[in-house]
């Protein structure tokens, strides 16, 4: 028997035994139909359905890298030192959810921070997380005395403005006005006592033409004391002025730095890739003394540059001279790069 002849024979027997069994054949199913990600342009760009919902997901966020320079920023979150610069790094990401209503928009925004000082100093940290619909906002949030002029000089709100909260804002296309309950149990000023109060704030502000105005105000119950703070900026030539005066009864969870406070700051838009912000502040008071606000006057002045190096990526760089008349002066500052998605 030759090779040929072997070959036909199997393949003969390769088909009777096919036939055989052609009856009794596996039918492999068919693949469940894949739902691709669609595009959700109802509340603006970077929003997609969630497979199977109606819901619309929007995922951002930042990497950002800076070195500090100054008088004792070095070391680790832990373990502090007198060194005068220090580099850290910080990763953000944030979740927002809406969906449709009779009442509105249903929405939910969770916000997570990641900072390393280090590859072992390192910390991770809910950084707000609320819902929001129809106006009425509750959670963890930042409350409106976070906000602030374009530059970094000025110092004209609290040093904790985050606080679990309940908020109802009425806003119009060019104007807001709101009132926020809001827990201080973490109140940078406690007046020789454990903060475990609430305060109440309020806020309005909006825009007409190429000027915008916000005014801001909070009182403390477990101080008894309160603030009110006043800021607005407006196009002027090649950049925009901004201006802001605070003033506080007493030191207190919505501000603390000194009794009354004006700054100013003119951010040059030089090109389009870069700004230039000078600034500066005054503080009459400044300092905490006991429960009350110190005697002596403080002078602080800063430049800060802004460069877009690419789209979503920029560079930052700050620094700042402060000049109290009852203590020290300082110089601070710093280089930070950031690349947002």
């Amino acid at each position: 028997m030759n090779i040929k002849s072997l070959l036909l024979g199997s393949a003969a027997a390769l088909a009777v035994v096919s036939g055989a069994q052609a009856a009794d054949a596996i039918v492999a199913a068919e693949p469940e139909p894949v739902e691709y990600v669609r595009v959700c342009d109802a509340y603006g760009t970077g929003y997609f359905y969630i497979p199977g919902t109606e819901t619309c997901l929007k995922i951002e966020g930042y990497i950002r890298f800076q070195v500090n320079v100054g008088d004792q920023v070095g070391g680790s979150l832990a373990h502090p030192n007198d060194s005068d610069w220090d580099a850290v790094t910080r990763g953000q990401v944030q979740f927002t959810a809406k969906s449709d209503t009779e009442y509105g928009p249903l929405t939910g925004v969770i916000v997570m921070q990641f900072n390393a000082d280090n590859a072992t100093d390192q910390e991770a940290k809910l950084d707000s997380a609320y819902l929001d619909i129809a106006g009425f906002r509750a959670g963890l949030f930042y409350s409106w005395w976070d906000d602030g002029l374009s530059g970094e000089t000025d110092d004209i709100g609290s040093p904790v403005t985050l606080h679990n909260s309940i908020r109802y804002q009425y806003e119009t296309g060019d104007f807001y006005a709101g009132i926020s309950v809001d827990e201080l149990e973490d109140s940078p000023f406690y007046d020789g006592e454990t903060a475990n109060n609430f305060g109440v704030a309020v806020g309005l502000g909006g825009k007409a033409g190429a000027f915008s105005y916000q005014i801001t105000a909070g009182y403390d119950t477990d101080n008894e004391e309160g603030a009110v703070r006043a800021m607005g900026t407006v196009e002027i030539g090649p950049g925009t002025l901004g201006l802001a005066a605070v003033y506080s009864t007493n030191p207190n969870a919505y501000y603390n730095a000194a009794e009354w406070a004006i700054a100013a700051e003119y951010a040059i838009k030089a090109t389009d890739k870069l700004k230039i912000t000078p600034g500066v502040q005054y503080y009459s008071d400044y300092g905490v003394d006991g429960s009350d606000f110190a005697d002596g006057d403080a002078w602080k002045v800063g430049l800060t540059v802004d460069y877009q190096i690419v789209d979503n990526f920029y560079a930052k760089a700050s620094v700042q001279y402060l000049d109290p008349e009852d203590a020290d002066d300082s110089t601070t500052g710093y280089f930070r790069l950031q690349r947002s998605f």
